[in-house]
């Protein structure tokens, strides 16, 4: 016990003990919300940069020029937007590249986006949001499309609900309550006793479903993935516009979804839940 200590310690000086907020660097605080502004569009003026982020203009720019050196951020002469660079890519590759889920279900994915001519996705909980990891998209015109990286509130996710099921009980009534239920339809569950009841509906049958409660006219069937300790770790998803995924379809792909699910369960040496 004595070793394992020590071993968290060696992550950090002895002169840093107490609250993690007294050792922030402001500055790159302010240009990691900067980049991740970014990230989430599909360029920006400093301006919007500066609103969005609620950093200074200045500040921003200082932070947009020191990332524009490391390869992380770019400037397009001609539209006067900010985009993502290729280093910021290279970066959030590693973390892919670390992560045996989204080796494993890269392929799955692939299978399942065929046989079910939609959408398939990864995902995770993190900070009390969904992001996505991954995806293999249809050659449908209409389709549902997360750029990696997305994050989408819990609430509204099939994904969500499907990894929110297997925490513990206590754990998953807390966060719940703690989510910001925004309404995004009429569809969407804004309640955490409502959520917890979608919550259970997925335990009883295998998958989760986000029923046009993001958007409208669009439906998704999702099913968690576990680790050898029956951790749900990251979830997979069909998705789709309602009009192919339909309700009555919805059965059977949360079937298919629930089997792309277990198969990649089964690569990563993960314990498989029967649902039966």
């Amino acid at each position: 016990m004595k070793m394992d200590i020590e071993a968290r310690k060696r992550g950090r000086p002895r002169l840093f003990e107490g609250r993690d907020e007294d050792k922030v660097v402001r500055a790159l605080d302010k240009g990691l919300v900067v980049l991740r502004v970014i990230s989430e569009s599909d360029g920006l003026s400093l301006s919007e940069i500066a609103e969005t982020s609620e950093v200074s203009a200045p500040t921003a720019y200082r932070s947009l020029i020191t990332m524009q050196m490391h390869g992380l951020v770019a400037f397009d002469d001609h539209t006067q937007l900010w985009r993502i660079d290729v280093e910021a890519f290279r970066v959030g590759s590693a973390f892919l590249s670390n992560s045996a889920v989204s080796e494993q279900a890269r392929p799955v994915m692939q299978r399942l986006m065929e046989s079910t001519g939609e959408t398939s996705n990864l995902g995770i909980l993190s900070d009390r949001e969904v992001v996505f990891l991954s995806q293999a998209e249809t050659h449908e015109p209409i389709r549902a499309f997360f750029r990696p990286g997305t994050r989408s509130p819990v609430h509204t996710s099939g994904i969500g609900k499907a990894l929110l099921a297997f925490r513990p009980r206590e754990e998953a009534q807390r966060l719940a309550e703690q989510l910001d239920m925004k309404p995004f339809t009429d569809n969407t569950i804004c309640s955490a006793d409502d959520l917890m009841k979608a919550v259970d509906e997925m335990v009883a049958q295998g998958f989760a479903v986000d029923d046009e409660e993001r958007t409208l006219g669009m439906r998704c069937v999702a099913a968690p993935i576990f680790n050898s300790f029956g951790e749900a770790v990251a979830a997979i998803s069909t998705s789709g516009p309602s009009v192919r995924v339909t309700k009555d379809r919805v059965l059977a792909l949360g079937k298919q979804v629930r089997a792309a699910a277990d198969e990649i369960s089964r690569n990563i040496a993960g314990r498989i839940v029967d649902f039966s």
